[in-house]
């Protein structure tokens, strides 16, 4: 009688490499494969090799340059795919000494790649108890700019900071905490390429010192597919770019 020992192994088969995109047009076209009907939420998808597949992508200035819309004073959303709506790809304007808000991803995956420039990112823990500006009504934007009155404040604890440089990637999920972006530079714009899976139209912001919550408004697009939204005027994107200045 055979022992185990002595039995054939069972073959384990190997994970296809990972596909080195040409063109951001070419990237778009395997992340519908990759991602397929259900986006990272479905079983079976790697997050690292979506990843992979993003950080192949060598940033091109030539494919990306009729995205790079610039809004002063804000970073402005531009919509590179919709992903049939199970993933956004968009690119991100970030004008100099500009960044967001901390804010949650609403249980959406964010895998950020750098496309040009530098940006700074601050990864925060959940605070132990949010507190939302329906419990607790906010006197101001529910970021920096207010504290909450009457309540002990209860400032953020900061997890760590990373900066990114050009064709660098990351991936952010509400498992891993909140986070800020900004651009740390003092006299140019930065781009980066973000895919959202699923994609979500509103999330909570939080004041760094205080901790407390606040719903934002519609997350909406600056452009589509290349073409500046005349739907979205700069007063009203103001509204829902969950930006602040770098102090």
């Amino acid at each position: 009688m055979s022992s185990i020992s002595s039995l054939p192994a069972t073959p384990v088969a190997a994970k296809e490499p990972v596909p080195v995109p040409k063109s951001l047009d070419e990237l778009v076209e395997l992340l519908h494969k990759e991602l397929g009907a259900n986006g990272l939420t479905c079983e079976g998808v790697d997050v690292d090799r979506v990843q992979a597949l993003m950080t192949n992508y060598q940033s091109n200035e030539e494919d990306w340059k009729k995205y790079a819309y610039f809004d002063k004073g804000r970073y402005t959303r531009n919509l590179v795919d919709d992903g049939n709506g199970k993933f956004n790809l968009m690119i991100l304007a970030w004008p100099e000494n500009v960044g967001s808000a901390i804010h949650d991803h609403s249980g959406s995956h964010c895998i950020m790649k750098m496309l040009d420039g530098e940006l700074k990112e601050t990864l925060y823990e959940w605070p132990d108890k949010v507190v939302s500006e329906a419990d607790h009504p906010d006197s101001g934007l529910g970021s920096d700019n207010s504290d909450d009155e009457g309540k002990k404040p209860c400032a953020m604890t900061v997890k760590r900071e990373t900066v990114l440089h050009r064709n660098e990637t990351t991936y952010m999920s509400d498992q891993l905490g909140l986070h800020r972006v900004a651009n740390p530079l003092k006299t140019a714009g930065s781009l980066s390429l973000h895919l959202y899976t699923p994609p979500y139209e509103t999330c909570k912001t939080f004041n760094e010192r205080s901790s407390q919550a606040r719903s934002s408004g519609k997350c909406v697009f600056f452009s589509a597919q290349g073409e500046k939204l005349e739907s979205c005027p700069s007063a009203a994107y103001l509204a829902c770019a969950l930006t602040e200045d770098i102090k």
